[in-house]
């Protein structure tokens, strides 16, 4: 009993996301001031104490340290650690490149199909299959264009032995319907622990295609569970309504550029763009609807609401966090290392217009604080994820690559 009460008088604030006994305390939010100071676009009130504006948590200056590896990018997408330590990123205009620890960048990889860059479109997520340090295989998402427009496409393909191509490079899925427009792709791809594939596609943001979160037999605005091959994945949640497409996992989404596993649980977390305010960060269950554009905290860019859009509704899903204003959450990862000990489980998401990484405390599926890291770097910070050193990195749309380890 004494060394289980020490170990809970130990776990401070920065590491409320801790494993606990389930007779152990539970943690308390932050009650610092949040980090968030300019004013809200709406006078919307929470669904629950908590939702925004969570009290900010503060990382010991001592006990981390940022490093630029490299400043050489082109509008860098999406990041993932290779077996080896080094790391693969796509860059938006169709180059997936390698990166080295020490910042070396190599020249494009070769054989990938042809992306549609226009607009917030091109070369996208990117994650390695399960066995990958046996079968060399790459999935990435990417904007292509099609008869009738523009889709979420996702390729599959093997890193060669000498790293200079993806050999046998396939599309396995297509989000269809296809669009002409150049907007909202989502494009995030993950695997969870079954071996299947989760995918974010984006509703294509006009007021024509708006409406396609909520219909079933469309992949836009969705999250989308596959097999390795592209194929609905089994254990799907069932939609009654007519046409349901096999491949849906939940709806509802506006533009959700960021995915997650939750490396304790296994549970699948999303970063969702909301309009001017209304940010979301979503934990994702099997079968919800996420609400777009029924509910939303945001109004439209002009600043008039959004059309017959209501706050809460029975039925649909309430973001577990929103920003407003917003921040523009893309990519995201859970740290899992022990580089940094107060960031364990934490959740890092990029932020675009915010130009910072974000830390979120969360526990119990509710955020307890929030603090911004990298703020005065001036970056638009596109994507994180943890390398096999245990260090994070992160990649920003002006080109650079930050390593964040202990110092």
């Amino acid at each position: 009993m004494k060394q289980r009460l020490l170990s809970v008088l130990g776990c401070s604030l920065a590491l409320l996301s801790c494993s606990r006994d389930k007779d152990e305390a539970t943690p308390e939010p932050s009650t610092a001031p949040p980090v968030e100071t300019a004013a809200p676009n709406t006078t919307y009130q929470p669904a629950f104490a908590g939702q925004t504006r969570a009290g900010s948590v503060t990382t010991a200056a001592s006990s981390y340290r940022s490093t630029v590896v490299t400043s050489s990018l082109t509008s860098p997408w999406g990041i993932t650690s290779l077996p080896d330590g080094r790391l693969l990123v796509t860059e938006k205009a169709g180059q997936l490149r390698i990166v080295t620890a020490a910042g070396a960048v190599s020249a494009p990889i070769t054989g990938l199909p042809a992306v549609n860059a226009a607009g917030q479109g091109g070369l996208l997520g990117v994650c390695l299959d399960p066995d990958f340090a046996t079968n060399r295989l790459v999935y990435w998402s990417f904007s292509e264009a099609r008869p009738g427009g523009n889709l979420t496409a996702i390729g599959k393909g093997r890193l060669a032995t000498d790293e200079r191509t993806i050999e046998g490079a396939t599309v396995i899925y297509r989000a269809e319907p296809a669009y002409a427009g150049t907007l909202h792709y989502g494009g995030r791809v993950v695997f969870d622990r079954t071996g299947n594939l989760l995918v974010s596609t984006g509703e294509r943001s006009d007021l024509a295609t708006r409406p396609q979160a909520q219909v079933v037999s469309s992949a836009l605005g969705k999250i989308i569970r596959i097999t390795k091959d592209g194929q609905p994945a089994p254990g799907n949640p069932t939609f009654t309504q007519a046409g349901a497409r096999p491949e849906l996992y939940s709806i509802g989404h506006r533009n959700p550029q960021g995915l997650a596993i939750q490396p304790t649980t296994g549970d699948l977390w999303q970063s969702e763009h909301g309009p001017r305010g209304g940010d979301e960060l979503n934990h994702i269950r099997a079968g919800a609807n996420y609400g777009w554009p029924t509910i939303t905290y945001g109004i439209e860019y002009s600043g008039q609401p959004i059309g017959g859009a209501i706050q809460q509704s029975s039925g649909l899903e309430q973001p577990v966090y929103y920003w407003d204003p917003v921040v523009s959450p893309s990519g995201m990862a859970f740290y899992t290392g022990n580089r940094v000990t107060e960031w364990q489980n934490n959740l890092f998401i990029g932020s675009l217009s915010g130009m910072h990484l974000l830390r979120l405390v969360i526990d119990n599926n509710r955020v307890l604080g929030e603090e911004r890291l990298l703020a005065s770097e001036g970056q638009r910070f596109r994507d994180v994820t943890q390398g096999t050193d245990g260090a994070l990195y992160t990649i920003t749309d002006q080109g650079r690559l930050y390593r964040l380890d202990r110092p």
